[in-house]
């Protein structure tokens, strides 16, 4: 009998562990509500790049990917990704995709430009850099992609 409520016990101590630790979880999660506006921009390749990717400027989480498609006449990857309200974006900005760490996915990384004009909600980034595979840099350090003649 002491044994069975020793377990109840135990149970009830994890269940309350695990329900503190999602409650936390969610809290601290940085979650990017609907303030902001969707931009679209077209990528050569977005190897990695995943839905709920982050989207950054110097460094700085500003949005989040929404989604991507493929564009059936130019085989490009198109990336919608929502911005937060209070970014302005130029319409001469750069985005590009990097590796967020060796170990890591895939971030968008925006670098705004110098002009006055504004990207608007639903407007398209037209500089882009996409995606550069891992194995691609590894085989280019190793075997030489460049040459100093």
């Amino acid at each position: 009998m002491g044994r069975n409520i020793v377990e109840t016990i135990v149970g009830a101590l994890v269940l309350v562990v695990a329900g503190v630790f999602v409650f936390y979880a969610f809290a601290k999660s940085d979650r990017t509500g609907p303030d902001g506006y969707e931009v679209v921009a077209r990528f050569d390749r977005i190897d990695g790049l995943k839905r709920g990717s982050d989207v950054t400027v110097s460094g700085v989480k500003v949005g989040t990917v929404t989604g991507f498609s493929l564009d059936p006449k130019t085989y490009q990857a198109v990336v919608r990704m929502t911005v937060a309200a209070n970014v302005d974006l130029p319409v001469d900005s750069h985005a590009k995709i990097v590796s967020e760490s060796l170990l890591g996915g895939m971030v968008v990384v925006l670098e705004p430009g110098g002009d006055k004009r504004l990207i608007r909600a639903g407007g398209e980034i037209d500089k882009t850099q996409g995606a550069i595979p891992l194995s691609e840099l590894i085989a280019k350090f190793m075997f030489g992609g460049t040459s100093s003649k």
